[in-house]
């Protein structure tokens, strides 16, 4: 297994704009977002992998493997450069964490609505927790943030307060989504607005039957119940819902990991002969019975005394 490069850390990585029609009606103050870009310094961080809490395309571990070892999907007009260590999480497990996803903004790669996460919403969101290096999750941040990966976050700021704001633009805000997990802390990111401050629009259906793979491939959940977590998914329509469902559990695997096994799966019994109703077994051969023919009695004994007749005196 090769090793990973040295760190190299993002003390004057230019921040990406916001696309056109992605920004809400509370845009950060310039200010936030200077003070946010300079914030990274190579100074030796606590931590060496974290929880990469994936909400939306990431939660498929397919998806995912673009990020890291480079490539373009299938649907997608983009090609990843990849992380500097393309090597699959060490682990991922299903996790839930306070808040929501909901779909805005437009996405140049899959066209329709971005998966974005708010903390604020009510309820708990599903995601795909993927335990990755510091140097995976910048990359991965990197490119979701349309800058070059090649170097390393601080995660001080987000760490310390549960916050960091990189930029102005979606996936540009760091956050810690809740307490550590086995001793790891557990990050994303999302975009610096709120889901009421702007217009929520439905994704692709192709990009949504990633979130699918990923709910199924995290939590092994049937299909009526990944479709009611998508419905109330702010921005999805319900009517485009069952055809992603088809395609993900009728159509195309899962893929990569090892499906996860479902409970609600009963396994066939062994094939029974079938019965031909035209058919009619021949009956067992009798012996005919002659009426001609008397069979003998059966000789009779006498029965003797053992004594001679005499005469009589």
């Amino acid at each position: 297994m090769s090793h990973a490069p040295h760190p190299r850390h993002c003390a004057d990585s230019p921040h990406s704009e916001a696309p056109r029609g992605d920004s809400p009606r509370t845009a950060p103050s310039h200010r936030t977002a200077q003070r946010a870009v300079g914030a990274a310094a190579p100074r030796r961080q606590r931590h060496t992998l974290v929880w990469y809490a994936a909400y939306g395309s990431n939660m498929s571990s397919r998806r995912l493997r673009y990020y890291l070892a480079g490539g373009r999907p299938p649907g997608n007009s983009r090609r990843y450069p990849g992380a500097r260590d393309g090597r699959a999480p060490a682990r991922s497990r299903a996790l839930r964490i306070p808040g929501g996803v909901y779909f805005a903004g437009h996405s140049r790669a899959w066209g329709g609505g971005l998966a974005l996460y708010d903390p604020q919403l009510p309820g708990a969101a599903a995601v795909h927790a993927h335990l990755i290096t510091i140097q995976q999750f910048s990359d991965i941040a990197a490119q979701e943030m349309a800058r070059t990966p090649g170097c390393d976050l601080d995660l001080t700021e987000v760490l310390g307060t549960g916050r960091a704001q990189l930029g102005p633009g979606r996936y540009e805000t760091l956050l810690r989504a809740g307490p550590d997990l086995d001793g790891f802390p557990v990050l994303t990111f999302t975009a610096p607005w709120q889901a009421h401050q702007t217009p929520w629009r439905p994704p692709a259906p192709h990009y949504l039957a990633l979130l699918a793979r990923g709910l199924r491939e995290a939590y092994g959940w049937a299909p009526e119940r990944t479709a009611d977590y998508l419905r109330a998914l702010p921005g999805v329509r319900a009517e485009q819902v069952p055809a992603v469902l088809d395609r993900v559990y009728r159509g195309e695997p899962v893929g990569p990991a090892r499906p996860p096994v479902r409970a609600d799966i009963t396994l066939p019994t062994a094939p029974r002969p079938a019965v031909r109703p035209d058919i009619t077994l021949p009956a067992a051969p009798r012996l005919a019975v002659r009426a001609d023919i008397t069979l003998p009695a059966a000789p009779r004994t006498t029965a003797t005394t053992g004594l001679t007749p005499g005469r009589r005196g």
